[in-house]
């Protein structure tokens, strides 16, 4: 059953509170007074802070019940549902900028999702973490599925189940028609730019949506 949870009003002040290198950079990307949709949202982390600090309206999407309630502690609208319903409940271009957040890599259908952001947004921000970090094919040379501080899980329990490179994801996003705009690698929650595709344990891209399609 889908669960629109109406937006409280936060008890957090401007600038109030850490959020993750990562988060700090996409929200760097926000426009000022933008209207935002984060897919899988979490705690609202990324949605509170552009709230607080840019002036934003946003929406988050959310299938977990205990991080529902701490988006609506947060004062973030959110919306229970799963992503792999899709996105039918927006409509097109109903947000200026959508992001999806360390979750593509455990979406069924990655094309689909990408191409619904770019359906419901001008602008997409999409992070997963880099399979190609030189320590997975070490990993995989010795005989054993990577496990790391991106991607802690053991093969049987990952709910990670599309994993890709930075040149993987580029590719895809040319297939699509989706547009890169700006690119970030981080380490370990550091930002680093010398052999990103080595050395980056997670990527954060920017990117202009694909045309909508004539209906």
């Amino acid at each position: 059953m889908n669960l629109k949870i109406k937006k409280k009003k936060s008890a957090l002040a401007p600038n109030q509170g850490k959020i993750r290198p990562d988060l700090i950079r996409i929200a760097s990307w926000v426009r000022q007074g933008s209207r935002v949709l984060d897919l899988g949202c979490g705690d609202g982390a990324l949605l509170a802070h552009v709230q607080n600090n840019k002036g934003v309206t946003g929406v988050g999407v959310e299938i977990q019940d205990d991080l529902v309630i701490t988006c609506v502690q947060k004062g973030v609208e959110v919306i229970q549902q799963n992503l792999e319903d899709g996105l039918a409940m927006f409509d097109d271009r109903q947000f200026d900028t959508v992001v999806l957040s360390q979750t593509l890599q455990a979406m069924k259908n990655t094309e689909h999702i990408l191409m619904e952001m770019s359906r419901v947004a001008r602008y997409g921000i999409v992070s997963f973490p880099n399979f190609g970090h030189w320590t997975h094919g070490w990993s995989i040379l010795n005989g054993r599925m990577p496990v790391t501080g991106q991607m802690p899980y053991q093969w049987y329990n990952t709910p990670n189940i599309h994993l890709c490179t930075l040149h993987d994801f580029e590719a895809l996003a040319s297939q699509l028609g989706i547009k890169i705009l700006e690119r970030a690698t981080f380490n370990e929650g550091k930002e680093i730019s010398f052999m990103p595709s080595w050395r980056s344990t997670l990527a954060v891209y920017h990117f202009e949506s694909a045309p909508l399609q004539s209906k």
